[in-house]
């Protein structure tokens, strides 16, 4: 099986590739080959036991996209975009990575020829739902994103839909929660907040809250969010039906709930690096994002995720560090 994954180089994206590597039989056939694409090159992982090629170069560039799928991978894992908060900030960027690049990524599929029909599976985002929103959003309620990276999630939604009405592809989409604690450095996604209170007291470090710890959210682990790509790469999608983009299932917690989390699990010393400062900008954005998820869809397709903000935070801890933290 030959595998493609877009957006090697970013977070979940190398984590896919290293799970990949540890387990070449993930899919039911054993990988003979990855290609993995990106702006920056990706490193290749150390355990792979099979051929992988990097491919560079932006998927806004129609060039790109016809050389990355050039050897017709039978799986393709659509990662590469903009986040949250550059997508905002730079229109032009933001809509190159994260709709013109998923365009040309499909089109290549479609040159590729009548006979080619990989699996394709699409990395969305909670944020194609936009303010006023319920309390619980059911699978059935509708996208009304209030961003730029929403609208293009939307759109990359909408186009994953039709190629597959189409048999041009057989597509899924996941729209995944907010991604925690994210490792490294801080990105500029406006919910990198989230990350940031957990991620750097667990190092050491001051992080700044600049929000109500009332503020309630939606979440996953990184480690979930690899789970549900690779569930979606062997999902019967005859089960799935017409509507191919589903809600992944998460954890809805507040701030509050998050730093008592955090305290469970590294104690007082740990927490006291977190410096409230609130930011009314943020603010305004947080109100009109979601809250908590009904995913039914998704858990009778057998998705699962974390089971409380605490495993989240030990999932961190068990990955990033080893699974240990500092004096308590």
């Amino acid at each position: 099986m030959h595998v493609l994954v877009t957006g090697a180089a970013g977070m979940i994206g190398r984590k896919l590739i290293q799970r990949i590597a540890d387990e070449p039989q993930l899919f039911g056939h054993p990988v003979t080959r990855l290609t993995e694409h990106d702006i920056v090159r990706p490193e290749t992982p150390e355990t792979a036991n099979f051929a992988v090629e990097t491919v560079g170069g932006d998927l806004a560039e129609p060039a790109i996209a016809s050389k990355t799928l050039a050897d017709r991978p039978d799986l393709i894992f659509h990662l590469a975009a903009v986040v949250s908060g550059e997508a905002e900030a730079d229109f032009e960027k933001g809509y190159a990575a994260n709709l013109d690049g998923t365009r040309n990524l499909l089109e290549a599929v479609r040159a590729a020829g009548d006979r080619y029909q990989p699996r394709f599976v699409f990395s969305s985002s909670i944020a194609v739902f936009g303010a006023p929103l319920p309390d619980r959003i059911p699978d059935d309620f509708f996208c009304t994103p209030l961003t730029s990276y929403g609208t293009q999630k939307a759109v990359g939604e909408l186009l994953l839909s039709d190629y597959t009405r189409r048999g041009i592809l057989d597509g899924i989409g996941i729209r995944l929660p907010t991604i925690c604690v994210r490792p490294g450095a801080p990105n500029k996604a406006a919910t990198g907040f989230f990350s940031n209170i957990i991620r750097e007291p667990l190092a050491g470090k001051e992080a700044v809250l600049p929000v109500d710890e009332s503020v309630r959210h939606w979440f996953a682990s990184p480690r979930s969010a690899v789970g549900f790509l690779v569930h979606a790469a062997t999902l019967d999608t005859a089960s799935v039906g017409p509507r191919r983009n589903l809600n992944m299932p998460g954890v809805s917690a507040t701030v509050a709930e998050q730093i008592e989390a955090l305290r469970a699990v590294a104690g007082d010393r740990v927490v006291e690096l977190i410096r409230r400062e609130r930011d009314p900008q943020i603010e305004r954005l947080v109100g009109g994002w979601a809250r908590d998820f009904a995913p039914e869809r998704a858990l009778e397709l057998g998705f699962r995720a974390d089971r409380s903000f605490e495993e989240i935070v030990r999932v961190h801890v068990e990955d990033e560090h080893g699974g240990e933290v500092g004096s308590r």
